[in-house]
């Protein structure tokens, strides 16, 4: 196998849920959050999307935050989930790690909310720098009870966080940390809901991937993180080992700024490349937790990629961006836990309000969930802006 990389704690917030165990029960369940913004002040209010079900003053209390320290709201949900990453692993306090966040908004919404106090002249210059994506990676790793002996920030939009774990991986391989800390958070901004409605991909009614009759995305937001060590090392301090990291790859097809290449070429040879890391066949997957944005053009080139790499022997195959919105840096993090929960409690969740096969494609995805399943293997695919593909391969302990 590839790199063998062990998972001792997984942390995840979004509006499916707080914590692993309400997010797989609300997935088992088929619970669908997604509706109008309760929180977000946007003029695009008639547009769904799928918040997390808390203002950032309930926020502040859940992180027992000071409200007088000012944080964006991703930081707030990264506190969050990191905080239950590290106490699932059973991290000792103290305990020296790497941390990476894949973000892209980063403090956007503090920007948004004093920016015309700013320009009037009322003394808010100390907020700006908390717009930087690398200055709120840094406020949730102070937060954590270990310390962080290095921080990066991964921007490459909706595929940040899988790179974040990709590179969090590739560190423990090198010999430099012990324990990383891996995954991203996002936040919903008006920059945002602006700007995807401007590419005119947003969904009016919740969506549908892979549906013929799909007509777009919902954003979403939330955070999601994973401890990785190597297997010896998380042996030898009695840590449960949830899952493993066997695979992952990256590709750039650079087709266009927004849309993926119609033959999903940069997408196959992301998934060729993490099924050749993990040293795996494509018959050895057995649940691909699929990109599934639920726009035409994603859903196609996604679909022609796992065409192209399984032929007729398609696994399951399904998105959770209809569950959790989907919340761009963040989304591959709340799906690399989700492909975990998954793998650990033997189910599939079903990719819903799916009823028509898109022309274009010969497969359907799972319409049902699916429990009481041995999954050895689950491909977890990551696609972003400018053609920054990603996919990463989780498997079980006893599959290795």
């Amino acid at each position: 196998m590839g790199g063998q990389i062990a998972i001792t704690g997984a942390g995840i917030i979004s509006a499916l849920g707080t914590g692993l165990e309400e997010t797989r029960r609300n997935l088992l369940s088929g619970f669908c959050p997604i509706a109008r913004p309760r929180f977000l002040q946007t003029s695009h209010s008639e547009i769904p999307c799928a918040e997390v079900p808390y203002s950032d003053s309930q926020l502040y209390l859940l992180c027992q935050e000071d409200k007088e320290r000012v944080l964006p709201r991703s930081a707030l949900l990264g506190i969050i989930a990191a905080r239950q990453a590290e106490e699932d692993a059973g991290l000792e306090p103290g305990c020296r790690i790497a941390f990476i966040n894949g973000t892209t908004v980063g403090g956007m919404d503090i920007t948004e909310r004093y920016l015309k106090d700013y320009q009037a002249g009322s003394g808010y210059d100390r907020l700006i720098p908390l717009h930087m994506d690398g200055v709120m990676t840094d406020s949730i790793a102070d937060s954590l009870s270990c310390q962080a002996a290095f921080t990066d920030t991964v921007s490459t939009a909706c595929s940040a966080a899988a790179n974040a774990i990709a590179f969090g991986a590739e560190l423990l391989l090198s010999g430099k940390y012990d324990v990383v800390m891996a995954g991203g958070t996002e936040c919903l901004t008006r920059y945002h809901f602006n700007g995807f409605n401007s590419l005119m991909i947003l969904d009016s009614a919740p969506c549908r991937p892979f549906d013929a009759s799909r007509k777009g995305l919902n954003l979403g937001e939330g955070a999601g993180f994973i401890v990785m060590e190597l297997p010896g090392h998380a042996h030898r301090r009695g840590a449960r080992i949830r899952a493993m990291l066997s695979g992952w790859g990256n590709s750039c097809d650079a087709f266009h700024q927004t849309a993926s290449h119609p033959e999903g070429r940069g997408a196959l040879s992301a998934m060729q490349k993490a099924l050749a890391k993990a040293g795996l066949k494509p018959s050895d997957i057995d649940y691909v937790n699929a990109h599934g944005t639920g726009t035409q053009n994603n859903d196609l080139s996604e679909g022609k990629a796992l065409m192209e790499l399984f032929g007729k022997d398609m696994p399951m195959v399904g998105s959770t961006k209809c569950y959790t919105g989907h919340a761009t840096s963040a989304a591959a993090a709340l799906e690399a836990v989700i492909s975990i929960m998954c793998i650990e409690n033997g189910f599939v969740p079903a990719n819903l309000r799916f009823e028509n096969r898109d022309e274009g494609l010969d497969f359907s995805p799972q319409t049902q969930t699916v429990e009481g399943v041995a999954l050895k293997h689950v491909l977890s695919n990551s696609f972003g802006f400018g053609g920054n593909d990603s996919s990463l391969v989780f498997s079980s302990v006893s599959a290795l």
